[in-house]
């Protein structure tokens, strides 16, 4: 399951450069969460009947958790990928776990030593080789590519919204996901009506139906499910871990699908992240996970 929960994330940043200047970001993800908010107001009213109190005593938190972690974040993956390749986007997506634990420790003060600093300033090397490309003098410059910005400042925000989650009301997860799905499109909302106002609109064709039915019903929903249950199986720490399938997955749909092609800031990208990262989710000396 968390397997699976992988390759809809990297089906999903394929998808999404595919259809990059075709649809608009902010309405295409609006469509999105309004989808799901619609499957799950069919098929899961039982439980949002039950959690409705909770829902409506916690929707500041909710609020909070759907503009970090679906409205804004969604739609900036579809902002950044019109400028930026998948290949890109997956492999810095590893370095999630070394952010997070960063954004635990300045957000709840959780404790971090000196090797998870050292495995957070790893990683972050390795995202700056992939958006330098080993290029000195685009580090130089600071000529980077602006679609690479938009993808490491939106991996901060999912950091952020990820440390967060530990604020989440106790409800069913298919309540939770529609309250974040709500909130979502709130958010999204008026971005959205201003790309309307610029003549920037949905088209309705098969591109955008595809682009959207597999948004919201297999990275959205689906995925969601699939960790959120191969988390509470394994736990957070060894489920973490199927976060580096995502780059693999999306190394290989992004070559054979749309042509990309690896290079050496990639791999050595990646190698560092990795090795970043295997030190950063490293408990503290005298913590036991």
């Amino acid at each position: 399951m968390l397997a699976l929960a992988s390759l809809s994330w990297s089906g999903n940043h394929i998808i999404a450069r595919y259809v990059g200047g075709w649809a608009p970001s902010w309405s295409l993800n609006l469509a999105r969460w309004l989808v799901v908010a619609a499957l799950l107001a069919i098929f899961a009213w039982p439980a949002l009947k039950a959690d409705w109190p909770t829902i409506r005593e916690n929707w500041l938190i909710l609020a909070f958790l759907g503009a970090t972690g679906g409205g804004i974040f969604g739609a900036l993956q579809y902002v950044g990928l019109k400028y930026t390749g998948a290949l890109n986007m997956g492999v810095m997506n590893s370095v999630a776990p070394a952010l997070i634990a960063l954004a635990s420790f300045l957000i709840f003060r959780d404790r971090i030593g000196w090797l998870q600093v050292v495995g957070i300033a790893i990683s972050l090397s390795g995202v700056v080789a992939i958006v330098s490309k080993l290029d000195p003098a685009v580090l130089a410059n600071f000529a980077f590519n602006r679609g690479d910005l938009i993808i490491v400042m939106n991996m901060g925000l999912w950091a952020i919204y990820s440390a967060c989650l530990r604020l989440r009301p106790k409800m069913a997860v298919t309540s939770f996901l529609f309250a974040l799905a709500i909130a979502s499109a709130l958010i999204t909302l008026p971005f959205a009506a201003a790309e309307a106002a610029h003549g920037e609109y949905l088209k309705f064709d098969a591109v955008t139906f595809g682009t959207i039915t597999y948004a919201a019903v297999i990275s959205s929903i689906l995925a969601y499910v699939c960790w959120g249950r191969g988390v509470e199986t394994l736990g957070v720490a060894r489920a973490g871990s199927f976060l580096h399938l995502v780059p693999l997955f999306g190394a290989l749909l992004a070559t054979t699908l749309l042509g990309e092609r690896l290079a050496i800031h990639h791999f050595v990208g990646f190698g560092l992240i990795l090795a970043g990262v295997s030190l950063a989710v490293r408990p503290p000396v005298g913590v036991r996970r």
